[in-house]
């Protein structure tokens, strides 16, 4: 596309955009009016009821966790059970709150945001789509939304507890504290939140004025010189949006802050647990402001470091304030941040919010590790390591730990298997999908989930292991336990080292450790019953295929056919949601 260049040029691209503009804004704001108040009432009503109905029982089995639990000390209990009547008594209120807030911002923006994604679609009847999509996608997204938090409240919760008072290793110590300790770290807790909470709250109001004047300033050079993630014609729409919405954003991590502020407060008394000294809680009341000020000024790009004091509040703390030092990652890192503000990001694709989600990384390996369960599932069905036993027992009585644990753990194995033979230095996920700690620095996600797998990868890559090991291992991890090396030998592994054995069966755990962490995610559940629906169909086929009797034939075409009519029938609207 021609880019405008000059004065009269840009104002002339910029006032034929006007029209164009507030016509889909128009439109966007009709369908948000009709369909908002669905989505709202789909959302707040079920999750209610969800909220309410299941509250007793929260109430009364975290209680119980926690009296049976060993892993908190006698003292720690203690404090915990005279705590735990605050935040049970508060999660109805803030999760009626919560979906109120989340409906009328789902129900509001989605419908406008697919208005404007239209105009960058191929779609042949471009005027057709912006009056229909995101009307029916919303609502749809809005039960599957209430699906997830229903598997959050039923699945997700009672997995958490099961963690906590499940037994213990008897070399792991249970997390204490001190009783000469519990008043300092109350004090410390208590002044951390009365002086962080307004110390922060001034801070992120008084830098407020520049993330809305700064972000304005750039969008408007982005729209204005076709520049920036506006090149392409179809997100010129979404400057105009983010211009009018920016204030949202601003008004939001205002709000983020102040309500982020109470938790910082309250870690100063987990400062003077670990640090055993008042003095160091305090210190960090004080200090975690001036790094809060740090953090907005990285953030805004404005002057680096913060002209607040900030003492020491850890013992091993370096003079630089506990800034790590720079590698040669950090240091490009560095580089690329300060080359930002004068930089020309230019895009080869479409930025719309859409796009931008599909290319985050975190959700692409999300995506990746269903496809990735999908056809392993069938090579396993094929080869008779998963049957159509299990998946009927997944499917009829949620009874997936076979399925729901085992499948992933070797889907996510075999990435790491091919990975540590290529010259890759991270995960290779897909032929243009590759994770590594330069193309992941920041991401959270990195940190809990990839980080760990790259240490595996490389123990694996120590390992050396030859084709028939690997060949052996999806058998032993669906079909033997990994507890010591003699649980193995009834699969016939290759290998008779024992010690081969146990690091082999050390990394399995770990990975079914991780999956088990993710399969509490609320969207895991559902993308997974989708999954296993679709072996169960394929195996039916396989089934019925085989047989030729037709009394047999007849039932399993039937329980197929009853299949398909179901409601995991969605699957790409699953996957892509």
């Amino acid at each position: 596309m021609k880019i405008p260049v000059g004065f009269t040029e840009t104002l002339l691209s910029f006032l034929s955009f006007l029209p164009y503009f507030f016509l889909l804004f128009i439109l966007g704001l009709l369908k948000a009016a009709i369909i908002g108040p669905i989505a709202v009432g789909i959302i707040v009503i079920s999750n209610s009821s969800v909220i309410i109905g299941l509250w007793p029982t929260h109430f009364l089995w975290t209680y119980y966790c926690v009296v049976r639990t060993k892993r908190l000390g006698p003292v720690l209990k203690i404090v915990v059970l005279i705590v735990l009547p605050l935040p049970l008594i508060l999660w109805p209120i803030i999760g009626i709150i919560g979906s109120l807030l989340g409906g009328i911002s789902y129900g509001f923006f989605t419908p406008l945001f697919a208005t404007f994604e239209v105009a960058g679609e191929n779609f042949t009847d471009k005027f057709y789509h912006c009056f229909v999509d995101g009307c029916l996608s919303t609502i749809k997204s809005s039960c599957r939304s209430v699906q997830d938090f229903i598997d959050f409240c039923f699945h997700s919760y009672f997995s958490y507890m099961d963690e906590l008072s499940e037994k213990v290793p008897e070399d792991e110590m249970p997390m204490d504290i001190k009783l000469k300790k519990l008043p300092s770290c109350i004090l410390a807790s208590l002044v951390g939140v009365l002086v962080d909470v307004p110390l922060i709250t001034v801070v992120a109001l008084w830098k407020s004025p520049y993330m809305l004047f700064k972000g304005w300033k750039r969008l408007l050079e982005d729209l204005i010189g076709r520049e920036g993630p506006f090149l392409d014609t179809v997100c010129v729409p979404f400057a105009g949006l983010a211009i009018l919405l920016w204030p949202l954003a601003v008004v939001g991590a205002v709000i983020a802050a102040i309500i982020s502020s109470f938790f910082l407060g309250l870690y100063a008394g987990v400062i003077v647990q670990q640090e055993d000294s008042l003095q160091m809680g305090l210190a960090y009341v004080v200090s975690i402001v001036s790094l809060f000020d740090e953090y907005v000024n990285d953030l805004l790009y404005l002057s680096e470091g913060s002209c607040l004091p900030r003492p020491r509040y850890r013992r091993n703390m370096s003079t630089s304030y506990g800034r790590k030092k720079l590698g040669d990652n950090d240091t490009d890192l560095r580089i690329q941040r300060e080359g930002l503000p004068n930089a020309k990001l230019i895009s080869e694709r479409s930025r719309t919010p859409k796009r931008a989600i599909q290319q985050y990384k975190p959700v692409q390996m999300w995506d990746w590790l269903f496809k990735s369960c999908e056809v392993n599932g069938r090579i396993l069905l094929r080869e008779g390591l998963i049957n159509i036993k299990d998946i009927e027992e997944c499917i009829v009585r949620g009874n997936c730990k076979k399925l729901g644990i085992k499948l992933p753990a070797w889907s996510i194995l075999q990435c790491l298997l091919a990975s540590a033979k290529s010259d890759s230095s991270g995960l290779v996920i897909a032929d243009d999908l590759e994770l590594t700690r330069l193309n992941s620095l920041g991401d959270n996600v990195f940190d809990w989930f990839i980080a760990p797998l790259l240490i595996m990868k490389e123990q694996i890559k120590n390992l050396q292991l030859n084709v028939n090991e690997e060949i052996s291992l999806r058998k032993v991890i669906m079909e033997c336990k990994n507890d010591k090396p003699q649980d193995w030998d009834a699969c016939e592994f290759p290998s008779s080292d024992n010690v081969r054995k146990a690091q082999l069966q050390a990394i399995i755990r770990r990975l079914q450790g991780i999956v088990g962490s993710m399969s509490r995610v609320p969207t895991f559940r559902r993308r997974f019953r989708n999954l296993v629906k679709i072996l169960c169909i394929e195996a039916m086929q396989a089934a019925a295929s085989a047989n030729h009797i037709g009394g047999s034939l007849h039932s399993t075409t039937d329980r197929t056919s009853s299949i398909e009519s179901g409601d995991w029938k969605d699957r790409d609207e699953t996957v892509n949601a």
